[in-house]
């Protein structure tokens, strides 16, 4: 039997890889899920959806008037009650779309020792718990280039589902795609990718006016580079390597390297009026989706309005 050539070997290498990248997934996925029904179950309870003021048919509130609003704005019944103006304002219902983008590339699957999850495990946790809050808030949700949008309530079975059946290479970023105006955007990923790369993401995701959250999800040995002595570090991507003699003496200049790549990323998003925020994989998945929900904008009257909750997550 003739041995195989060289593209036929890479091709054959590629599909073992995805069939035992798929294996793992498909043993992870049922703790995943419930993880993730847990959490989402835990704070739902407090959540009654993404109501805001806008135009609708249903009474939310009355506020103070605002010095420069229409008089027409004002209900003076309720303001007769005492000395001050009120607005009467109706119920908007945010019923768009929320598309979400776990990574799912080589390099989150790393865990440094003692950590519960990988990086992966908690960025697919967190995806699933995110969407089922949504989805319960009347919002639909998608994934770019794997799954249309759906306000299914079984929207994790169907997440997972379009993960174990994909096939292609797993990118760390979206797909190219452009969004509607009133669609809003997760990221999460280690966002290790080059600033050039994670620039012309933005420029096409934004470009419709879109808003949209990054969320970078490193385990702590990526932040704290906890190593020293000789140490060979393997590139999980690309496959290159390098060893450190004194692993120990590159930890300042990695700090700053790791430093200066998250300020970059932040001019970038600061730039369109999104949001960036960092979360580390030994802090609550519980307080990540708590701060995602509440920092999502909302759209009142063609006007965006950002909620930021707290720092990083």
């Amino acid at each position: 039997m003739a041995a195989p050539n060289k593209n036929e070997a890479l091709e054959i290498t590629a599909i073992r890889r995805a069939d035992g990248e798929s294996r793992t997934l498909a043993a992870s996925l049922p703790r995943l899920v419930l993880e993730a029904r847990r959490i989402a179950a835990n704070v739902i309870h407090g959540l009654h959806g993404r109501r805001r003021a806008g135009a609708g048919e249903s009474f939310w509130q009355y506020r103070r008037f605002v010095s420069g609003e229409p008089a027409a704005s004002v209900d003076w019944r309720r303001s007769a009650r005492d000395d001050h103006l009120y607005v009467r304002e109706q119920e908007w219902e945010a019923a768009h779309t929320v598309w979400i983008w776990p990574d799912r590339s080589p390099s989150m699957a790393f865990a440094s020792r003692d950590v519960r999850d990988s990086k992966l495990e908690r960025g697919l946790i967190v995806a699933f718990a995110l969407a089922e809050l949504l989805v319960a808030g009347g919002e639909r949700v998608g994934i770019p280039g794997l799954m249309n949008p759906t306000a299914s309530r079984a929207v994790i079975d169907k997440m997972a589902q379009a993960m174990l059946h994909d096939d292609a290479t797993r990118e760390s970023l979206p797909p190219s795609f452009v969004p509607s105006a009133l669609a809003e955007i997760v990221v999460l990923s280690d966002f290790w990718s080059q600033i050039a790369d994670i620039r012309t993401m933005l420029a096409g995701l934004s470009s419709s006016g879109a808003h949209g959250t990054l969320i970078q999800i490193v385990d702590p040995a990526e932040e704290t580079f906890p190593y020293s002595g000789r140490v060979e570090f393997v590139e999980p991507e690309g496959g290159a390597a390098i060893t450190a003699g004194r692993a120990e003496s590159w930890m300042n200049d990695y700090v700053a390297r790791v430093a200066l790549h998250r300020d970059e990323i932040r001019a970038e998003t600061n730039k369109l009026d999104w949001l960036f925020s960092t979360h580390t994989t030994t802090r609550s998945a519980a307080e990540l989706l708590l701060f995602l929900h509440g920092g999502m904008t909302v759209n009142k009257g063609g006007v965006r309005s950002t909620v930021k909750a707290g720092r990083s997550a």
